[in-house]
């Protein structure tokens, strides 16, 4: 994740959330799964299986992210998605963005998941952001498994180049056609979602987004804090730069916990939400299992109610 001045800005999205009109022949809009947690970890033990079989990273460039993305196109392909991989340049090395759409809905209106694959060079970025990329594969594999009819076309991407600026997620919103842009009713950014010193931050750019973050976290009894650490410098900013809707979640990075937050989440204050931040011990050892637990549900909780799910 790369971090920059906060600057806040509203997007307003109406209708968003499907509603169930009250009648007897009424689509009801399913609960969305419970996401296994051992299943995410699972894939962040296979992200750092390549990241210590590649040199001890996934970075842009190197061998590591392309098999990153091979490990995560893999299990799409499997699961019944139509996968594409988009190639771009970065700092004279081939870039790769991956693209997974689940079949059906409307696809004049849809709602898109993204986390980004790359890592630094310092190590194989299990944070930052293996959590993201593992709960956003293992969300679409629950689609997969449930054998989802949303009402909205779902897609889900994994960026590359996020380190060296948001150069994956800028080629594609920057590739798309206007009127392809104008079908995106909605872009849910993940992260940073399994810091091992923990915060629960939700993105606050667009109301009905925030707001259903903010109301799953309200039926578990957990406070949250609107996202200012990195606000703007991750891969939600390309889309909110051209004014589509976006939302997320964070856990933190290098920002100290302070007392307050130590007291509403627990942890430690006077640290840091993740001290392994854009180091080469963000290793599998360096993530906090309720929160990656707790985001990964949440994210699922997301698409099922933003999709009009059924």
């Amino acid at each position: 994740m790369k971090f920059s001045v906060p600057a806040v800005v509203g997007l307003a999205l109406a209708g968003l959330i499907a509603t169930t009109a009250p009648s007897a022949s009424a689509t009801t809009t399913l609960a969305a799964p419970d996401i296994p947690l051992a299943n995410v970890k699972a894939h962040l033990t296979q992200l750092s299986s390549i990241a210590a079989a590649n040199g001890g990273n996934r970075a842009h460039g190197r061998a590591g992210y392309l098999a990153s993305v091979n490990y995560v196109k893999g299990k799409l392909d499997a699961a019944g998605f139509t996968t594409t991989v988009q190639q771009f340049t970065s700092s004279g090395s081939t870039g790769y963005n991956l693209i997974a759409d689940w079949p059906g809905g409307d696809t004049n209106s849809v709602v898109m998941s993204g986390s980004h694959l790359d890592s630094v060079t310092a190590g194989a970025g299990i944070n930052d952001n293996g959590s993201g990329s593992a709960a956003v594969l293992e969300t679409a594999l629950a689609v997969s498994r449930a054998q989802l009819k949303p009402t909205k076309h779902l897609r889900f991407a994994w960026w590359g180049a996020e380190e060296l600026g948001l150069v994956g997620s800028r080629y594609y919103v920057n590739n798309l056609p206007t009127a392809d842009r104008a079908k995106i009713s909605g872009y849910l950014n993940f992260d940073m979602i399994g810091s091992p010193n923990p915060g629960y931050f939700v993105y606050d750019d667009d109301p009905t987004i925030e707001q259903t973050f903010k109301s799953y976290y309200a039926g578990l009894g957990i406070p949250t804090e609107i996202e200012t650490e990195g606000d703007g410098r991750s891969d939600h900013a390309p889309f909110k730069n051209v004014g589509i809707p976006v939302g997320g979640l964070f856990s933190g990075a290098d920002y100290i916990k302070t007392a307050a937050q130590a007291q509403k989440w627990g942890g430690t204050s006077g640290r840091a939400f993740d001290a392994c931040y854009h180091r080469s011990c963000d290793t599998t050892a360096n993530i906090d299992d309720t929160a990656l637990d707790r985001n990964s549900d949440a994210i699922a909780y997301a698409v099922w109610s933003l999709s009009g799910a059924s």
